[in-house]
C-alpha cells in the first residue's frame, strides 16, 4: 500500500520534481522474494478500475517493471552479489525486504542503497521477520533513537485479521517459544544456539562514557593476552585484557590479515612489550613454530582439540554470564586478502553475536578472547593439563 501511495502521488520534495520519472524498487536477497511485493502491487493496480488505466506497460525481463502514466516506475530487483546489480541506478523509494536474512545487509545498505537515494533524497524502508539479534536488530535500535528522521514499527501476526487466528493459535501449541516469539510475535530473540547469548553481550559492552581503560592501581591489576593465529583465509587476532577486581576488560585488540610470520611475530612482541603479562597462543598446526620463536616470552601453547576448544568457549560464556568481562565496540576495516580491502567493516561485537555452537567455523577474535580469559578459569590450577605445552 505504501508503494501504491508513493507511485500515485510521487511523494517527494517538490524541488525534485524536475526529474520526470519517479522510481520505486522492491528488493530482496532473491528476485523471487522481491516479486512477492511487486506482484501484489501489480494485482492491486489491475483490480481497481480507477487506477488500472494508469498502467502504460509491464515488462518481466531482465527484471519486472511496471510503468505508469504519471512517470512512476515500479520494479523488483535482487540484492545478490552485495547489491552489484543496483549500482548506477537512482530511486525515490526503496523497499528492502527480509533484510535480516541477508548476510551482506549492512554493506548493501551503507555502500550501495544509500547512494542510490542521494539524487532526490529518497526514502528507505527496511522490512523483515526478525532473525536473531543481528545487524537488522542493531539497526532497529539505532533508528528508534532517531525519532526526528526515522520510524520503527513492529507487530504480532495475531493482530492481522487477514491471517487465520485459529491456525496461529494452534501453532503456538506446537512451535517452540523461540519460534513463536520470532515468527508469530515478531520479536527479536536469540536463536538458542549462540555461544554467548545476546543479553550477556549487551551487558558486557562499555558505554560511550566508559570507553577508557580502567584506572590502574599499583599491584591491583595484571594483563593477559590471547593469540589466535591465521589459517588459510582467517585472521591472526591478539586480544589483551586487563584484570582488576576479578573483572577482565579488553584494553587492546590487534587483527592482522597478512600471513608473513615475521610481521606476526613482530606484532606479538610489540603487544607483549606494551602489556607485559601472561601470553597464551593457539599452537594448533604451525602455531607451535610461532611458539618456539617467542620462547623468551614464556608463552603457554594451547593445542585446540575439540574438548579443549569446548572448555575454552564454555569458560568465555561463563565469564559473560557472571558479568566479569567488558569490552568496547571494536570495529576496523576488514580485508578480503592480505593487501586488498573488501569494503566490509569487521566488528568484535558482530563476531561474538554470530558465534554458534552448531557451526563448524569459529571466529578468530572469539578464540583469542577465550584464550585471554582461560588463566582466570581456576586460579589455583596453572593451566589445563591435557595437550598443553610451554614454549
Amino acid at each position: 500500500m505504501k508503494i501504491l501511495h508513493h507511485a500515485l502521488f510521487r511523494i517527494r520534495d517538490l524541488k525534485y520534481d524536475r526529474a520526470l520519472r519517479y522510481r520505486i524498487v522492491t528488493a530482496s536477497l532473491t528476485l523471487d522474494q522481491a516479486r512477492i511485493i511487486f506482484d501484489t502491487v501489480a494485482r492491486l493496480f489491475q483490480e481497481h478500475f480507477i487506477i488500472k488505466n494508469l498502467i502504460r506497460r509491464m515488462v518481466v525481463t531482465p527484471y519486472p517493471r511496471l510503468y505508469l502514466g504519471n512517470g512512476a516506475i515500479i520494479e523488483a530487483r535482487s540484492t545478490q552479489r552485495r547489491g552489484e546489480y543496483l549500482l548506477g541506478n537512482d530511486y525515490d523509494y526503496f523497499v528492502y525486504d527480509e533484510v535480516a536474512y541477508d548476510d551482506d545487509a549492512e554493506y548493501v545498505v551503507n555502500n550501495v542503497i544509500k547512494m542510490r537515494l542521494a539524487d532526490r533524497m529518497g526514502k528507505l524502508d527496511l522490512v523483515s521477520t526478525p532473525n536473531g539479534k543481528n545487524w537488522f536488530y542493531r539497526k532497529m535500535l539505532e533508528l528508534k533513537e532517531r525519532s526526528d528522521d526515522a520510524y520503527v514499527q513492529g507487530g504480532d501476526s495475531r493482530e492481522n485479521s487477514f491471517i487465520s487466528g485459529e491456525y496461529l493459535q494452534m501453532q503456538t501449541k506446537y512451535l517452540s517459544d523461540h519460534r513463536v516469539a520470532q515468527n508469530i510475535m515478531g520479536q527479536f530473540v536469540d536463536s538458542g544456539a549462540e555461544i554467548i547469548p545476546g543479553r550477556y553481550i549487551d551487558a558486557a559492552l562499555l558505554g560511550n562514557e566508559e570507553t577508557a581503560a580502567p584506572t590502574v592501581e599499583p599491584g591491583g591489576s595484571f594483563y593477559i593476552t590471547g593469540w589466535d593465529l591465521a589459517r588459510k583465509k582467517t585472521a591472526t587476532v591478539g586480544i589483551t585484557v586487563q584484570v582488576q577486581n576479578g573483572v577482565a576488560t579488553v584494553v587492546d585488540l590487534v587483527r592482522i590479515r597478512k600471513w608473513d610470520w615475521n610481521i606476526i611475530l613482530e606484532q606479538i612482541r610489540k603487544q607483549q612489550k606494551k602489556y607485559p603479562g601472561r601470553i597464551l597462543v593457539d599452537a594448533t598446526g604451525l602455531g607451535d613454530v610461532v611458539v618456539s620463536q617467542i620462547g623468551d616470552l614464556n608463552p603457554s601453547a594451547i593445542i585446540m582439540t575439540p574438548k579443549i576448544k569446548a572448555e575454552l568457549l564454555t569458560n568465555l560464556e561463563l565469564f559473560h554470564s557472571m558479568g566479569k568481562i567488558r569490552y568496547q565496540r571494536w570495529e576496523m576495516p576488514d580485508f578480503a586478502t592480505a593487501d586488498r580491502e573488501s569494503g566490509r567493516v569487521w566488528s568484535l561485537e558482530d563476531e561474538l553475536r554470530e558465534a554458534r555452537w552448531d557451526s563448524a567455523e569459529t571466529g578468530d577474535a572469539l578464540v583469542a578472547l577465550a584464550l585471554a580469559l582461560w588463566p582466570l578459569h581456576e586460579r589455583e590450577v596453572p593451566m589445563i593439563k591435557a595437550r598443553v605445552g610451554r614454549g
